[in-house]
């Protein structure tokens, strides 16, 4: 079988790594932004270019007769590259253009939790107007608010209240430079508590949990300096995590459950591919009139 990784990160070096020892002992192929030399000593082929190229990527794949691709990074998802190999008759792992949204647009992922009333959003407003921006700021209060760039940020397009920003001025400030990119941006109540992710192995109608993992974003050690696209992670030896119950694990996945059913309710298709569940466990949160 002929594998083709696209993605030349860490993530598809992790990947690369476990498909090395199948002992379907599939050939690997890589398409890649860049050299990773892990990933290429497991290759049999090995590309370098622009895989947002989504014209390249598939006439490369043609060309090397892939059976299955891999999509690793978001920005190709976005691109269509799913639907193109689809196309192409090469069965892909990475959901189409339009059922990547979820993960490409924190507004599209907001309205969809909220249209299908899913548990666990926080307060929140989606804005392009100036004006009311800084009145929903002041509704949820100084040290009280967390802004983000709509779309996709490489991990650096949020900013948060007392870390980030430490006034409201700074906020509004924030907010008038993505107003001036032209950027939809979003602003949502703080939530305290400990991040953890779950992601889920979907074949567009089951979700097969992973490990729980807690990631760190921020640059330095003891949660300082900037956000990150990632840090390195952590899970304990029985694949939970310390602060979390069984009850949360469940919950958890109840909502990755019913965002994979509101996702093919909304978009008529299978997502097929990893669904990416980021959570924060929290006391019950406040309301606000």
């Amino acid at each position: 079988m002929k594998i083709l990784i696209v993605g030349s990160g860490a993530r598809e070096h992790a990947i690369a790594k476990a498909l090395a020892r199948s002992p379907q002992a599939p050939n690997i192929y890589c398409c890649g932004s860049s050299n990773n030399p892990g990933i290429r000593a497991l290759c049999t082929e090995y590309w370098v270019g622009d895989v947002c190229h989504i014209d390249a990527i598939v006439k490369q794949a043609k060309l090397w007769q892939i059976d299955l691709a891999i999509i690793g990074p978001e920005a190709p998802l976005e691109k269509g590259l799913a639907d193109a190999l689809w196309q192409a008759s090469i069965k892909t792992v990475g959901p189409t253009k339009k059922l990547a949204q979820i993960e490409t647009s924190k507004a599209y992922a907001r309205e969809l939790l909220q249209k299908y009333q899913i548990a666990g959003s926080p307060l929140y407003q989606i804005f392009q107007d100036l004006d009311k921006a800084k009145d929903f700021l002041h509704i949820l209060g100084e040290n009280n608010y967390v802004i983000k760039a709509d779309g996709l940020m490489g991990g650096k397009g949020v900013k948060v209240a007392g870390d980030h920003l430490s006034s409201l001025k700074e906020a509004v400030q924030f907010c008038e430079e993505l107003h001036h990119q032209k950027k939809t941006f979003i602003i949502e109540e703080k939530l305290l508590g400990q991040e953890f992710s779950l992601l889920c192995f979907s074949d567009g109608k089951i979700l097969i949990p992973m490990p729980l993992v807690q990631d760190h974003k921020r640059a330095f050690i003891h949660d300082e300096g900037p956000n990150t696209g990632g840090m390195g992670s952590y899970s304990d030896s029985d694949h939970s995590l310390p602060f979390l119950t069984e009850k949360d694990l469940h919950e958890a996945q109840k909502i990755n459950e019913d965002v994979l059913h509101a996702l093919t309710r909304e978009c008529g298709e299978p997502y097929i591919g990893i669904l990416y569940g980021s959570f924060i466990a929290t006391k019950k949160r406040r309301k606000i009139d």
